[in-house]
């Protein structure tokens, strides 16, 4: 599709927006009988397995009402320890997460799937009481994953029955297509500005930097939530870290890799000792598997000293890898369970999508898929090995013309086919869910502290919890 057009009801085709291998794949028993229990069960059999976990206190988080981050889809690494305690471990959240083109139906009978799940349970109540405070029309913004995006435009105009504004928004296009004129969006048709009443945003890229804080077009998700964590590793380490705080007495807790923040370049190598030689080194505002770093040797972590990069500050995280090779931390080592082996007896590294959303009856799952590394997870590392492609395992590729694109020979769909390779039940899958929205959860209370009740961003505030001043400079308040 162009980068800039006017889309129509009745204009969507399931061709245009799933992935050929998860077009006409079935879905697996497993996943649709997780998709479809009842929030009831969930609590009672997670309870059940989980003791000390406190009932009301879970189905208080379930239904816990987001402000700002409505919409996320985490990325889970399945792992145990040496003692074999299996657990889901969250990597980070996303707040303009992808997983529609590569989940398979649940309803044959229902083509436009989980994208019509998403616009009506989550986008259109978010619009509620809208058209008198702003006369304009809708819009959908995209810097990437145009496949999935369009199809969001798409059935966005079936359900509200009005044309969609489907536009581009990279960062420094030469003839921007958006720009907000007293606080409301405009989008760029026919040489005439439109202003925009409501967007459905999937800007992933520094979108803090070209869509203003304070914005009175009501967006999904509102740059907030980005900033909150969505997109900000930084900040999102230090939202689970509280929110574990106040879980703590009710037997909950969002599973994260032991995370140093705040590091200076030049204090990293002292981490990545401590850690025993083995730690991920992250750039908190990158996603889409760039910016981040494997460390398991010298040479590894020379390389990385060598780059140059625009940001202060980085996250270092303890590295979960083999059980010969990861990182020492307070808690023990953790390990990936990975892959069932193949025939040729290799284990593959995995991560889990969980994408949710807040709806009127709590936050509920939409979509999941699983993504493996390039290459099998190895018993012994040796000198010149690549960890990255043992253990990363995102599918976007960035090309040097600054597009993007995906390989798609490492998805794992939740289908009939591919579901069983990952070795996971349906405790894990429920696990997978409830780290999911407490993370997501953590981020909305952040997000909400972020905000005051004038409705303005606390600078200040959030200056002392990201005092990154390459970061500052870029984002847009008002």
């Amino acid at each position: 599709m162009r980068n800039k057009q006017l889309i129509l009801p009745d204009q969507f085709e399931p061709e245009n927006h799933w992935y050929p291998k998860a077009l006409n794949a079935t879905i697996h028993p497993m996943i649709n009988f997780f998709l479809n229990l009842d929030q009831e069960r969930v609590i009672t059999r997670y309870c059940h397995m989980h003791p000390i976990v406190s009932k009301r206190m879970l189905r208080e988080v379930l239904n816990h009402k987001t402000k700002y981050f409505l919409w996320a889809g985490a990325d889970l690494l399945n792992v145990t320890s040496a003692a074999g305690k299996r657990q889901m471990v969250v990597i980070e959240n996303n707040s303009c997460p992808s997983g529609q083109k590569s989940m398979p139906l649940v309803d044959d009978n229902q083509e436009q799937g989980s994208y019509r799940l998403m616009v009506e349970r989550t986008f259109k109540p978010y619009l509620k009481n809208l058209r008198n405070k702003i006369k304009g029309g809708l819009a959908v913004l995209y810097d990437k994953n145009p496949m999935e995006v369009s199809g969001y435009a798409e059935v966005i105009a079936d359900v509200m029955k009005e044309p969609v504004h489907y536009v581009s928004c990279y960062t420094n296009e030469e003839d921007p297509n958006i720009k907000f004129i007293e606080g409301v969006l405009h989008v760029n048709y026919n040489q005439e500005w439109i202003p925009i009443r409501a967007a459905f945003r999937y800007v992933t890229q520094k979108p803090w930097n070209r869509i203003p804080i304070n914005s009175k077009t009501r967006i999904l998700n509102p740059i907030i939530a980005c900033l909150a964590g969505g997109r900000n590793k930084m900040v999102a380490a230090k939202a689970y870290d509280i929110y574990n705080a106040e879980l703590q007495e009710y037997g909950l807790k969002i599973n994260i890799p032991e995370t140093i923040w705040d590091v200076r370049k030049d204090e990293i190598p002292l981490w990545v000792k401590k850690m025993g030689g083995h730690a991920v080194i992250k750039v908190p505002y990158s996603n889409a598997g760039q910016g981040v770093y494997t460390i398991v040797n010298q040479e590894e972590l020379d390389a990385f000293m060598q780059l140059k990069f625009d940001y202060d500050l980085f996250i270092v995280q303890s590295l979960i890898g083999n059980s010969n090779w990861s990182s020492t931390t307070s808690a023990g080592k953790l390990y990936h369970v990975g892959t069932i082996p193949n025939n040729k007896n290799q284990t593959f590294v995995a991560d889990i999508r969980m994408m949710v959303s807040s709806t009127e009856n709590g936050i509920k799952p939409l979509c999941s898929y699983a993504r493996r590394a390039a290459e099998p997870l190895v018993d012994n590392i040796e000198s010149g090995t690549d960890s990255w492609s043992m253990l990363g395992t995102n599918l976007s590729i960035k090309n040097p013309d600054g597009s993007w694109g995906s390989d798609t020979n490492r998805l794992v769909l939740m289908d009939r086919r591919d579901f069983n390779k990952l070795g996971v039940g349906l405790d894990d899958l429920i696990e997978a869910y409830i780290q999911t929205v407490l993370s997501m959860v953590a981020i909305d209370k952040m997000a909400q502290t972020l905000i005051n009740k004038q409705g303005k961003f606390r600078l200040k505030l959030f200056k002392s919890l990201n005092d990154d001043q390459s970061l500052l400079d870029e984002i847009l308040i008002n």
